[in-house]
């Protein structure tokens, strides 16, 4: 018989079985296939970046690449958010001053 001694805080000795599975390999090109086919189903697309970008099972790289396509999302939406605000003060200012 096998006695296992565990330490004070009860917490279990050794590696832990249901640690989240990270793998640091690289993605394989068939993987990365999929992964662009995947990005151009809209709402799917949004969905994956973020279970990709946080989650704890993704790959690095493709954890990598997704917060790296979040971010550049992010700065051409308050890219076109400025461009907006500049286009429609222009178009209220050409439209207040013509006359009636």
């Amino acid at each position: 018989m096998e006695t296992t001694i565990q330490p004070l805080d009860g917490s279990p000795s050794g590696p832990n079985p249901y640690a989240p599975y990270r793998s640091d390999e690289p993605v394989s090109v068939k993987s990365w296939l999929i992964t662009l086919v995947i990005l151009m189903i809209p709402i799917v697309n949004i969905v994956m970046l973020f279970v990709w970008a946080f989650g704890d099972s993704a790959n690095l790289n493709r954890k990598h690449f997704s917060r790296a396509y979040l971010l550049w999302a992010l700065i051409g939406i308050a890219f076109y958010l400025v461009l907006f605000a500049i286009f429609g003060a222009v178009m209220i200012s050409a439209l207040s001053e013509m006359p009636v």
